[in-house]
């Protein structure tokens, strides 16, 4: 959502409700449209609010605006049933029991946590609260925020309950493991948080978990920065092996054939997307930067790029090499390029080789002609990196492509 404000009777192009049981403020984005469909098809009466009218204009039609597995076939079954609408008016929000509310949460270019755009967006919707709805918070936030939009309603006397229950999900399986994952919830009292448990009781086939709101702010980022810092340890092995012309993956096996207690240590790769390196900076930022494992993490995971074009450099003249470039999505199967590392492989190997080109399944050129077809990439790269793993890459026979440079972080074609 933007900072955009609306006159209170915009119009409502979409929505032929008068009434809700669920609102989703940012409902047609990555988080908020999957957790739509779900709720809507367990009976829970959603619309969706969002300024973004093309995207909502393509869902109205039932046709996800991003890669989702059975997203269509879900989508439009809710439509079919006339359990989810749309609406790029924020009144919808007055009509709605509760609002839930995920919208992104960014870092500076300083790495501070931005949270105060968060809370402008709050405040931008608060004359469309009424007495007795609950907020419930989705988006990942900086520990402390959830108290700081409970007070605001308090100071400004409406009787708003707000939740924070944290997305946990990972993009393109949504709709399956929302139903599937524990689904941890928190509240300032003890009603807001009941009804919040029998909401998300509709959806979630597992159990729920209940914490204090810091609690499960903190549960949030602690789980990715988790997954974060476990990325660098993969990478930084990765480094210390090439440093020294040895095969990774080799001994990588060795470590974790027969042996369990290696078996949690994760291939080596780019570790990106919107919420990794963000989160671990906002965990920083919250313990007064006395962070010094998730900082150590930040510098390997965003120095892998220049790491591998460092060792080409050496190994190779560049400034005669054309660089091709598989895969620029965050991560594999998706069509999100959001804090994508293969962007920054790409500039930083603009700058030492004499060419680069890149291929993306998922992704179309907008013009860019450095943006080609994967046999034009194979038969003009010298040098070859694999920066992310979509499965369609497994199809290219590298025999026909004999005296090139093939670079696998992944170990993808081992």
């Amino acid at each position: 959502m933007s900072d955009k404000k609306y006159p209170r009777k915009s119009q409502n192009k979409f929505s032929q409700s008068s009434s809700y049981d669920l609102c989703i403020v940012g409902g047609a984005g990555r988080v908020g449209l999957p957790l739509g469909v779900v709720f809507a098809n367990h009976q829970v009466k959603t619309v969706l609010c969002d300024i973004n009218k093309v995207s909502l204009e393509k869902i109205s039609r039932g046709k996800f605006p991003f890669l989702e597995k059975d997203g269509d076939e879900q989508l439009k079954k809710a439509l079919r049933n006339k359990m989810l609408f749309m609406s790029d008016s924020p009144a919808v929000i007055s009509q709605s029991k509760y609002v839930l509310v995920v919208i992104g949460t960014p870092v500076d270019k300083y790495l501070n946590p931005d949270f105060n755009s968060f809370m402008s967006v709050i405040e931008q919707y608060l004359d469309y609260f009424k007495d007795g709805q609950i907020l419930i918070l989705r988006s990942t936030i900086y520990p402390g925020v959830s108290e700081k939009v409970q007070n605001l309603f308090i100071n400004k006397k409406k009787k708003v309950g707000v939740a924070f229950c944290p997305e946990r999900i990972v993009e393109g399986v949504a709709l399956e493991e929302l139903k599937n994952l524990p689904q941890i919830i928190s509240a300032f009292d003890t009603r807001t948080l009941i009804e919040t448990e029998q909401l998300f009781k509709k959806i979630v086939k597992s159990k729920i978990i209940k914490l204090d709101p810091l609690e499960a702010e903190l549960a949030k980022l602690f789980s990715n920065a988790w997954r974060y810092i476990k990325f660098s340890v993969a990478n930084q092995f990765l480094m210390i092996a090439e440093d020294y012309n040895l095969d990774y993956f080799k001994i990588d096996q060795a470590m974790k054939d027969g042996y369990p207690r290696n078996k949690e240590l994760p291939s080596p790769g780019f570790a990106a997307g919107p919420c990794l390196f963000k989160d671990t900076m906002q965990l920083s930022a919250f313990n007064k930067n006395n962070f010094f494992v998730g900082h150590a993490a930040m510098l390997i995971n965003e120095g892998l790029p220049n790491f591998l074009i460092q060792k080409l450099k050496k190994e190779h003249d560049l400034t005669q090499k054309t660089i091709g470039i598989l895969g620029m999505t965050f991560k594999a199967e998706s069509d999100d390029v959001r804090d994508s590392l293969s962007f920054k492989l790409k500039k930083i190997a603009e700058m030492e080789s004499k060419k680069v080109l890149y291929h993306d399944f998922y992704l179309k050129s907008m013009g860019d002609p450095a943006f080609v077809g994967l046999g034009n990439l194979l038969g003009r790269s010298d040098i070859i990196i694999l920066a992310t793993p979509h499965e369609g890459y497994k199809k290219i026979d590298f025999s026909k492509y004999q005296g090139k440079t093939i670079i696998d972080i992944w170990g993808f074609w081992k």
